[in-house]
């Protein structure tokens, strides 16, 4: 189901009273706004969060309101859930949530009362960086593919015949994900493996695009994790099977420091794990095919990787 927060946000901005009109927007969407802000921002109840929520509501919103007035988003986000759906053979029902955030990720995934839920920020899909709201500038015309990517991240963590470490976890914990509790407990191998799978499956889910789109990057920064696949390759394959927060922070987050990222010796690339992943999953999710490779185990298609790349070396 596709369900859309813009107008309500843009409402509370323009009352009289924005931060209490904010946390009336809050109560009403409770279970989704609070794991998102848990997950990809800072929890509610901290001494900080009447900040987040006042910068965000006093942020200057033309670029917002011109995308909107451009673009058909929800017609353009329906186009996209129709063809996962088809392409990624999609058995579970979740939600796609078009959506105003306060800072933090362009998009996202959550699942909250065993529901996946997909998550876009349009203040990031301007196309013009806004420093007042945080917004990225990246062009509204990737927004399909950052849907098919959240909602590849839904099928490998809800699909009652998923493999994955990932959607373990999530039924332990009665089916709520947590970007915390999640990257302590599953191994960077399933980590990494999955960040890969939803990128190969944005690849078909939302065709056209640059490589170098699918993963996030700057089309140098791709370029360079080329020239470094062999180290990187390497360095993480004994780390694979631990677990740990350090880990998922290392190699598939932004803003962490050089020091954390000190790998063999370099510094590695921030997010270097979204690239090591699509090159984990690639030939086996064109092999088996994405809605197989979703849902598989992550040291399946680490064996089929090592047997691939043993025949192409031999």
């Amino acid at each position: 189901m596709l369900i859309n927060l813009v107008p309500e946000f843009l409402a509370a901005a323009k009352a009289s009273d924005p931060l209490e009109a904010y946390r009336r927007y809050l109560d009403d969407h409770l279970p989704v706004l609070s794991s998102y802000w848990h997950n990809y921002i800072l929890d509610l109840d901290s001494p900080h969060a009447a900040d987040v929520m006042q910068r965000a509501l006093s942020a200057d919103r033309r670029d917002l309101r011109a995308l909107l007035n451009s673009h058909d988003l929800a017609s353009i986000a329906d186009d996209t859930i129709h063809r996962c759906n088809d392409v990624f053979e999609i058995d579970q029902p979740y939600d796609v949530y078009l959506m105003v955030g306060v800072g933090g990720a362009n998009a996202g995934e959550l699942v909250v009362g065993g529901r996946g839920i997909a998550f876009v920020c349009l203040e990031h899909f301007t196309g013009r960086p806004n420093h007042e709201s945080l917004g990225l500038g990246l062009r509204p015309e990737l927004i399909p593919l950052w849907i098919a990517h959240e909602i590849a991240h839904t099928v490998r963590y809800t699909a009652p015949d998923s493999q994955s470490e990932l959607a373990q976890v999530i039924h332990e914990m009665k089916g709520t994900y947590d970007y915390w509790e999640a990257g302590s407990r599953a191994s960077l191998r399933e980590l990494i493996v999955s960040e890969g799978l939803a990128v190969a499956a944005s690849r078909v889910g939302a065709p056209g695009f640059e490589p170098w789109d699918y993963l996030g990057y700057a089309r140098r920064q791709y370029r360079r994790l080329r020239q470094l696949e062999a180290f990187l390759m390497s360095a993480v394959a004994p780390d694979l099977g631990s677990s740990g927060l350090g880990y998922r922070l290392r190699y598939l987050s932004g803003g962490v420091s050089a020091a954390q990222r000190l790998v063999g010796g370099k510094v590695i690339p921030e997010r270097a794990g979204y690239y090591l992943g699509h090159r984990m999953v690639e030939a086996f999710a064109a092999d088996r095919g994405v809605a197989h490779a979703l849902r598989a185990d992550a040291r399946e298609i680490a064996d089929y990787e090592e047997q691939s790349r043993g025949i192409q070396t031999a």
